[in-house]
């Protein structure tokens, strides 16, 4: 058996807000996109291009599905950590189609929200204390 890895990092903004659907035995998944672009300056021209990708989000673990629901909004930041998937269906006219998308499972997946709400701390973000952490005296740690 050979070793692999199946994993995808993204930083980026949500597209829209997630869509939440709920089934008949108690699950509960969200389906959103983020985009994540990059930029570069042309060698030749000295014009500055962009390009953004976009990707689809399955987040299929309960606690996840929940930070989705509680936290994101479209345009949001987010960071999230999962695996890559590709699913085949077939459309209307019976026609095979591929989606490729981040599938964010229970045990496997990272979300967090990277914006500040006001009075809520979004897991991962900002506590909303203005208050300094408490300064640790290096000579505590002296043993003598």
């Amino acid at each position: 058996m050979s070793l692999s890895v199946n994993e995808v990092k993204i930083l980026g903004n949500v597209g829209e807000a997630p869509q939440i659907r709920s089934f008949e035995n108690g699950g509960r998944v969200a389906n959103f996109s983020v985009a994540t672009s990059r930029r570069w300056k042309n060698r030749n021209t000295g014009e500055v291009t962009e390009r953004t990708e976009w990707h689809r989000i399955n987040v299929t673990a309960d606690h996840l599905v929940k930070v989705a629901e509680d936290f994101l909004r479209k345009g949001s930041k987010v960071f999230l950590s999962g695996r890559l998937e590709t699913r085949k269906w077939q459309d209307q006219s019976g026609q095979d189609r591929y989606s490729t998308e981040v599938v964010l499972a229970p045990y496997e997946g990272v979300l967090i929200s990277l914006d500040r709400r006001e009075g809520s701390a979004a897991p991962g973000g900002s506590n909303g204390s203005d208050t300094p952490p408490p300064s640790r005296d290096p000579d505590d740690e002296i043993p003598f």
